[in-house]
This record gives structure tokens, sequence and C-alpha cells, in this order.
């Protein structure tokens, strides 16, 4: 059978890491939880602290990846306390602050688009900032602005269908995988980049 038959290998593959990673962090975050309770012989509470701090991270961040690289499927929806949730645990304590003002279910794919447009405008803002997500019927736009915008002309250009000649590396795998998120859904992504910020639309074709 050939690669042919399976359109997300990606998504596939990023399904299958974020599954087989999200049960040992859970295990760990369990075990730190029976360690605290037990109240003996144990770490520093300062220690667990850390390590229940970077366990909660990861967590998050396994979610997030999941949306983002895993697989999505139409009959799926999120709902807004999760995609929250979710965005909160990643971003909550850090430079960057996204805001997700989009209100009720969102279908699975639509919200891999908008966590990979989110990973877009993460990209470009090298001193953090902060990120909006919109949606406007089938239309999203995520915008970003910080201090300091990253030079990513040739990605931004990836994303609106024209040649990329910077070569691909993994912290720029979420170009190439919006870029074909928005065309499998009939969208084309339109950027707009600033001295301050940069704003992704993805509009009906």
């Amino acid at each position: 059978m050939s690669g042919d038959a399976y359109p997300d290998l990606p998504g596939l593959l990023g399904s299958r890491l974020c599954h087989d990673l999200i049960s040992p962090v859970g295990a760990i975050g369990n075990g730190l939880e029976l360690l605290s309770m037990s109240g003996s012989g144990g770490p520093r509470r300062e220690e667990m602290q850390l390590v229940a701090d970077s366990v909660a991270q990861a967590q998050a961040r396994i979610r997030f990846y999941r949306v983002a690289f895993g697989l999505s499927r139409e009959d799926q929806a999120m709902g807004t306390p999760e995609l929250c949730d979710t965005l909160d645990g990643v971003y909550g304590a850090g430079r960057l602050q996204v805001a997700w003002d989009v209100s009720g279910e969102v279908p699975r794919p639509a919200a891999r688009l908008a966590f990979l447009m989110v990973l877009c405008v993460e990209a470009a803002l090298a001193r953090g900032g902060r990120v909006t997500v919109a949606r406007d019927r089938r239309s999203w736009r995520v915008a970003g602005s910080g201090p300091r915008l990253r030079d990513l002309g040739p990605f931004w250009a990836l994303l609106e269908g024209q040649p990329c000649d910077e070569p691909l590396t993994p912290e720029r795998v979420q170009f190439p995988l919006l870029a074909r998120q928005a065309e499998t859904m009939g969208l084309r992504v339109a950027v707009s980049a600033g001295e301050g910020g940069v704003t992704l639309n993805a509009v009906p074709r």
C-alpha cells in the first residue's frame, strides 16, 4: 500500500507521539502529588513545585501539539474552555500572551488551523508580545504585536503560495503545515507584516 493512501501522515504521526507521551508525563504528575501528600522523606517544597510546574507545562504543550500537529476530523469539535485552558497552560506564564476571542465549539480542523497560525505568529515575535485569535464565519484572524519582529519574509511568502528560498528547519515546520491545512479547508492565508506586528488572515479562496 502506498503512502498516498494516508493523506495526513504528519497528523497521524503527531497524534501517535502525543498519545504515547501524555500517559508517562501524567504519571509523573500523579507521583508528585503522592509525594506531596506523604509529607516525609521527599524533596523540599521549592524543588517539588519546580518539577510540578515543569510537568504541567509539558502536559499543556502535548495537548497543544496534539491539536496543532495531530490528526483532525471534521466530525470532532473542541469547546472554548478546553481551547483556552490549553493556550493558558502553554502561554499563561510566559512572555507571549494569547487571547482566544472565539466563542462556542470549533471543529477540530479549524482548531488545528488556528493553533498553527498562532505558532507562525509566535515565531515572528522575538521578544514575546500579545496574540489575539478571532473568527468571522469561515475566516480566521490571528494578530500579534511585540517589541521586536523577526524577518520571516520567505516563510510569509510560503503561506501565500509563493516559493520559499530558505531551508526548512524544525522550528519553522508550522509554516508549510499551515499552508497545507488552509488549502485542505478551502482557505488562503493573507499576511500583513509591519514594524510592530503581523496579522494572518485565513479566508475562503
